[in-house]
């Protein structure tokens, strides 16, 4: 809608492709996973909710539906930053470098497309932000 120059396509598609398949394939950025391994109840089906999550994905991947691609990523990433935060990966570790510096890598690019975006479309009206600044 705001991408003319379909930066964030070309991110997605041409720069990242890899980089994402593999975030989105891999069980230990998961959430689903996690909370079987943590003992919820309710996720002892998580391979199968898995398997369900690549065919969507590949559903998308096959009609470059972008928007679908980018939710299911930012959830992955959202995962990858609770173990970041919360211990699960440690500095020096070599535990999730490679989902870490790939991660990285897409927000470094996406991250200013979204900003720029945003700047380019002042008159859009912009969800208000669930952490504003406050006196």
């Amino acid at each position: 809608m705001f991408d003319a120059r379909h930066r964030v396509y070309g991110a997605v598609w041409q720069r990242f492709s890899q980089e994402i398949r593999l975030l989105l394939d891999n069980r230990y950025v998961y959430h689903p996973f996690w909370q079987h391994q943590n003992g919820v109840p309710g996720y002892a089906d998580w391979e199968q909710k898995l398997d369900r999550s690549r065919t969507a994905i590949n559903h998308a991947l096959r009609e470059h539906d972008t928007a679908r691609i980018l939710s299911i990523l930012f959830d992955r990433l959202y995962v990858l930053r609770n173990q970041l935060v919360h211990g699960g990966a440690t500095w020096n570790s070599d535990v999730n470098r490679d989902q870490v510096r790939d991660g990285a890598s897409l927000l470094g690019c996406l991250l200013p497309i979204f900003v720029d975006l945003m700047m380019d479309n002042p008159g859009y009206e912009w969800p208000m932000p669930n952490y504003p600044v406050v006196d």
